[in-house]
């Protein structure tokens, strides 16, 4: 991708069309480049460095005003990340803080792209967020979708939803009975099972600064593995709630096998001297749910 004949060399990048159909290279420190109408090509330059130390950035348009979400560079590590706003893509941009309540680190998730999601409330915007989780990026980093509040220039978050009804934008909850599923180790090889008459099973735990990697099984009746997978147990602000759920399957009786891996994501700097990541290798289940239909 170049530009005046230069490539463009940043490492985070995202993309915006505006309503007009003119679309957008944003980059880590709040750089801005106009496309060429077919995308391919930079035309220009908007904005350059608006967000000095910030990555990961997203962008979205609400009516007459314009957002870009920034993160922290803390590495893998997740941070309470913040935004900027302006009345034209040109500027001039404000940079209005956080958009997740200080202190949760933005549910634990980095902001990576702001979809548009059309709903019976209309057009909402959807954070999506990436949990990261080095080493096991392929296998156990996952999502955080949530709907975006907007009221004029401002933008909030103020509740993280494990579940929500995307068509009415309102949160929402099974009424599915919870049966106990008691497991909090360390030690490798240690393993639960669940066994179930259903279509669906959801695991319920807890993760924190001392989690580690655990291996769910899934298997059927006649013993065949339908799904493998590593799950993440660890996060430094510590958290309740959904950790597993299966793929929605044919009903019938399945077994689920949970082991402790004695593995845990750690990672470094740059400079291989500021260490991330957990200190212990916990796996924390609290129970379990099985939808039956």
């Amino acid at each position: 991708m170049l530009f005046n004949g230069e490539p463009v060399r940043k490492w985070d990048i995202g993309t915006f069309i505006d309503e007009d159909g003119t679309g957008y290279l944003i980059t880590h420190e709040g750089n801005i480049y106009q496309l060429s109408e077919d995308y391919m090509s930079v035309v220009g330059e908007i904005a350059t460095d608006l967000a000095p130390g910030g990555e990961s950035p997203a962008m979205f348009r609400n009516k007459e005003n314009y957002f870009i979400l920034f993160s922290n560079k803390t590495s893998w590590e997740r941070n309470d990340n913040y935004y900027l706003t302006a009345p034209t893509i040109h500027g001039p941009w404000t940079n209005k803080g956080l958009f997740c309540p200080k202190g949760t680190l933005t549910y634990n998730s980095q902001c990576s792209f702001v979809y548009l999601l059309q709903t019976d409330k209309g057009k909402v915007p959807m954070y999506m967020g990436d949990r990261w989780s080095f080493p096991k990026q392929a296998s156990s980093a996952t999502q955080v979708w949530l709907p975006i509040s907007v009221s004029g220039s401002d933008i909030e978050i103020k509740q993280y939803w494990e579940s929500w009804d995307w068509q009415n934008v309102l949160p929402k909850t099974d009424d599915l009975k919870k049966e106990p599923l008691k497991l909090r180790s360390n030690q490798p090889g240690d393993a639960t099972t669940v066994e179930f008459d259903g279509s669906q099973v959801i695991i319920n735990g807890d993760t924190g600064p001392h989690g580690g990697y655990a291996q769910f099984t899934l298997t059927n009746n006649e013993e065949k593995v339908i799904q493998k997978t590593s799950i993440d147990f660890y996060s430094l602000i510590e958290s309740t709630g959904q950790r597993y759920i299966s793929p929605k399957l044919p009903l019938g009786h399945y077994e689920l096998r949970i082991e402790v891996l004695g593995e845990h994501p750690v990672w470094y700097n740059k400079t291989g001297q500021i260490r991330y990541g957990s200190d212990g290798y916990f796996v924390s289940l609290s129970n379990y749910e099985v939808r039956e239909s």
